[in-house]
C-alpha cells in the first residue's frame, strides 16, 4: 500500500495464482497445508476480485471424484471464498457451482452432503442465494427433493427439509412450480421404465415361441440321422443282395 492505495496485483502474480497454487489442489497430500493454501487463495479475492471467476472454476476443475475427505476440504474452501465475493462475481459462478453443490448434497457419503448443506447456515451466503434463488432453485430442487425421499442418514434427511423450507420461505411460487414439475417428470420417468420393461417382456416372448419350432425340428433331424445311422450298422437292416433273390 502506498499513500494509502492498494496495488494492484501484477500479471506474474495472477500466473502464480491459475498456474501454481491452483493445481497444488490435486495433491494426495493436500491435507498437510490445505489451510494455508486456502489462506493464500483468499487473499488473492480480497485483493482482486475479478479473480473470483478463475479460481472458482479452477477448483471445480480439480475437484475430487473418488476422496471424500478432500470434497470436504474443497467444500470449507468455497465457504472461505463465498465470505469474501462480491454480488456480480456471485453472479458469474453460481451455475456451476451449485451445480457442483447439488452433487456433493446427493453424495452417499454423508459428511460430504452434510459440509454442503451447511452453506445454509451461512448467513453471507444465503443473501446470495436468495438474491439468485431463480436460478439456484432449479439447480439445487431435483436433488433435494430426491435426498428427502430417499437418503439412508436421517441427519441429512432433516438438514434437507431445512434447506427445502427455506426455498419455500424465499419463493413459494417457484418452490410450487418446481414440485410439480419434479413429479410430473418422476411419472414420465416411471411410466418410461414399465414401457421398457415390456417391451423387453415381448422380446424375451417373442425369443422363446422362435426356439420352440427350432428345436421340435432339431429333435427330428436327430431322429431322422440316428436311424440312418442305425440301419448302416445293423447287417440284418442292410440291403439283400440282388443275387440272393434268385431262385436257385
Amino acid at each position: 500500500i502506498i499513500n494509502g492505495f492498494a496495488l494492484p496485483l501484477k500479471a506474474e502474480h495472477k500466473q502464480f495464482l491459475v498456474k501454481v497454487l491452483l493445481p497444488l489442489h490435486k495433491v494426495k497430500v493436500l491435507s498437510l497445508y490445505h489451510a494455508q493454501l486456502a489462506y493464500c487463495v483468499v487473499q488473492f479475492l480480497e485483493k482482486d476480485a475479478s479473480l473470483t471467476e478463475p479460481v472458482v472454476r479452477g477448483l471445480l476443475k480439480f475437484w475430487p471424484k473418488t476422496c471424500s475427505q478432500k470434497e470436504v476440504m474443497f467444500l470449507g474452501e468455497i465457504e472461505e471464498i463465498l465470505d469474501v465475493i462480491e454480488p456480480p462475481q456471485f453472479v458469474k459462478i453460481q451455475e456451476p457451482l451449485f451445480r457442483q453443490i447439488a452433487k456433493c448434497v446427493s453424495s452417499p457419503h454423508f459428511q460430504v452432503a452434510e459440509r454442503a448443506l451447511y452453506f445454509w447456515n451461512n448467513e453471507y451466503a444465503m443473501s446470495l442465494i436468495e438474491d439468485n434463488n431463480a436460478v439456484i432453485m432449479p439447480i439445487m430442487f431435483p436433488a433435494l427433493y430426491r435426498i428427502s425421499k430417499e437418503h439412508w442418514n436421517q441427519t441429512i434427511v432433516a438438514l434437507v427439509y431445512n434447506v427445502l423450507k427455506t426455498f419455500m420461505e424465499m419463493n413459494s411460487k417457484l418452490f410450487d412450480e418446481l414440485t410439480a414439475s419434479y413429479k410430473a417428470e418422476r411419472q414420465k420417468e416411471k411410466r418410461r421404465e414399465r414401457e421398457r420393461e415390456e417391451l423387453w417382456k415381448r422380446l424375451n416372448e417373442l425369443e422363446i415361441s422362435s426356439r420352440a419350432p427350432n428345436k421340435e425340428q432339431h429333435l427330428l433331424t436327430n431322429q431322422s440321422a440316428g436311424g440312418l445311422i442305425q440301419d448302416a450298422t445293423n447287417p440284418s437292416a442292410a440291403q439283400l443282395n440282388p443275387n440272393q433273390l434268385s431262385s436257385p
